[in-house]
C-alpha cells in the first residue's frame, strides 16, 4: 500500500502544477486594480504605481508567472495584500478551523447517509425505504446556503437555541464549538447525506442479492451478521470510493458556508481574498487546498486497497 501512495503522490504533482497556472491565470481576469484597493481611495497616481510596482503589477504576465513559481520552489507563497501577513502561515492558522468543520460533518454524514441508506435496504419497498429515499431526495434538492439561511431564521431568531454565527476553538470551549459549528456543519451535511443514502441503498441492494449472502442465511448466520460481516464489509467499496468524493465536496463547500455563519477558516478567508483582489493569497490558499484534496484522495486510494485486495494485485 505504500508503493501506492507513492504512486498516486507522484501522479498528482501535475495536478498541482496545473492548477497553480489556471489559478494564476483566473486571478488576473478579475476585474478591478489591487494596488488601488491597497492604496486607499485618497492616494495618487504615483502611489498606486509605486506599489504595483512593488508588487510586480506592472511587469508581464509571464514573468510575473516565473516569479511565482521561483518563489513557490523556495516554499514561499508570498505575502498576503490584505492581512499583511505570509500567506502560508495565514492560511495554516485558519486549516484546523476548516478541518474540525469539514469532520464534524463528515460524521453526519455518515451517521444519517450510512443508517438510513442501510435501513431503507433491508426494509425495500416499505415505508420506512420510501422514507428514507424522500430524505435523500430533499437533501439532495436543497442547496446548503439556503438550508443554512434556514437554520439560522428558525433555531437561532426563533428559538434562540443556537448562535447565528461566529466561532468558539474546541480547545476552548467544547459545548461552544459544538453550538457555534452545529448547523454549519449540518447544513454541509444534509445534502452530501441524501448522496450517500441513496449509493449505500443501491450498493446494499445489490449485495444482498448475491449467492454468498444467501448462503450465509440458509446456513442460519443471525440478520446483523450477515448485514455487518457479510453484506457492509463488501458494500463498504464502491461506497468508500464515494466518501471520498464526499470529503472533497466539503472542504469546498466550506467557502460558502464559513463565509454564511462568519466561521474563521479557510473558506471565509478565500472569499476575502477573491473580493479584496488579494492575489498572492487566493493563489497560495488554492494550491494549499488543492494539496489538501490531493492527500484526500491518496488515502481513500490507500483505504481502498485495503478493502479490495484486487487493487494490489493489479498494481495500483
Amino acid at each position: 500500500m505504500g508503493s501506492i501512495a507513492l504512486r498516486r503522490l507522484a501522479s498528482a504533482l501535475p495536478v498541482l502544477l496545473l492548477v497553480s497556472l489556471i489559478t494564476f491565470a483566473m486571478i488576473h481576469l478579475i476585474p478591478g486594480d489591487p494596488a488601488a484597493a491597497i492604496a486607499g481611495s485618497s492616494a495618487t497616481p504615483d502611489q498606486i504605481a509605486a506599489i504595483r510596482h512593488n508588487l510586480r503589477l506592472d511587469q508581464p504576465l509571464l514573468v510575473q508567472l516565473v516569479h511565482w513559481y521561483a518563489d513557490l520552489a523556495h516554499g514561499n507563497l508570498g505575502t498576503s495584500l490584505l492581512l499583511g501577513q505570509p500567506v502560508l502561515a495565514a492560511t495554516l492558522a485558519r486549516l484546523p478551523v476548516t478541518i474540525a468543520l469539514s469532520l464534524y460533518a463528515l460524521a453526519i454524514t455518515l451517521l444519517i447517509g450510512l443508517g438510513s441508506g442501510i435501513l431503507a435496504a433491508l426494509r425495500q419497498n416499505t415505508w420506512i425505504d420510501q422514507a428514507a429515499m424522500i430524505f435523500a431526495m430533499l437533501g439532495i434538492s436543497v442547496p446548503n446556503f439556503y438550508l443554512g439561511l434556514l437554520m439560522i431564521i428558525f433555531f437561532s431568531v426563533d428559538l434562540g437555541w443556537l448562535p447565528t454565527g461566529g466561532y468558539v476553538p474546541f480547545t476552548h470551549d467544547p459545548l461552544g464549538w459544538l453550538a457555534t459549528s452545529t448547523m454549519p456543519a449540518v447544513s454541509l451535511a444534509l445534502l452530501l447525506a441524501g448522496l450517500l443514502a441513496r449509493i449505500t441503498r443501491s450498493t446494499m441492494l445489490e449485495v444482498l442479492r448475491q449467492d454468498y449472502i444467501r448462503t450465509a442465511r440458509a446456513k442460519g448466520l443471525s440478520g446483523s451478521r450477515i448485514v455487518l460481516r457479510h453484506a457492509l464489509a463488501n458494500a463498504m467499496i464502491p461506497i468508500t470510493t464515494v466518501v471520498g468524493i464526499i470529503v472533497s465536496l466539503l472542504i469546498s463547500g466550506s467557502v460558502v458556508t464559513e463565509s454564511l455563519f462568519s466561521i474563521p477558516g479557510i473558506g471565509q478567508l478565500l472569499t476575502q481574498a477573491v473580493l479584496n483582489r488579494d492575489y498572492p493569497m487566493v493563489q497560495g490558499a488554492l494550491l494549499i487546498v488543492t494539496a489538501l484534496l490531493v492527500l484526500v484522495n491518496i488515502g481513500i486510494d490507500v483505504l481502498y486497497a485495503a478493502l479490495d485486495p484486487r487493487v494490489r494485485y493489479d498494481g495500483g
